[in-house]
């Protein structure tokens, strides 16, 4: 998949990240055969995707997310254990 061509970087305009990304004629089918069957755009799909690819991954999506996230990690959140 493009292991010849240079890499880019990811270009930045209005808070919107675009990178180029290639699929096999298989894939690229199917995904737009999905599209159409889900009536949602390719873009939508792949914000889902990602979106599940991060979740799976224990990464937040979302600022509100992380934030909530980095207040987990401190043990002074954390409820304290009941007595009995």
């Amino acid at each position: 998949m493009g292991e010849n061509r240079p890499r880019r970087q990811a270009q930045e305009r209005d808070g919107v990240i675009r990178k180029r990304i290639e699929f096999d004629a298989e894939t690229w089918h199917a995904l737009r055969l999905l599209a159409g069957d889900s009536m949602k755009s390719l873009q939508e799909l792949a914000e889902e995707a990602f979106a599940d690819l991060l979740k799976k991954h224990g990464r937040p999506v979302t600022l509100k997310q992380a934030l909530k996230e980095s207040l987990r990690r401190q043990p002074a959140n954390d409820p304290r254990p009941r007595r009995k």
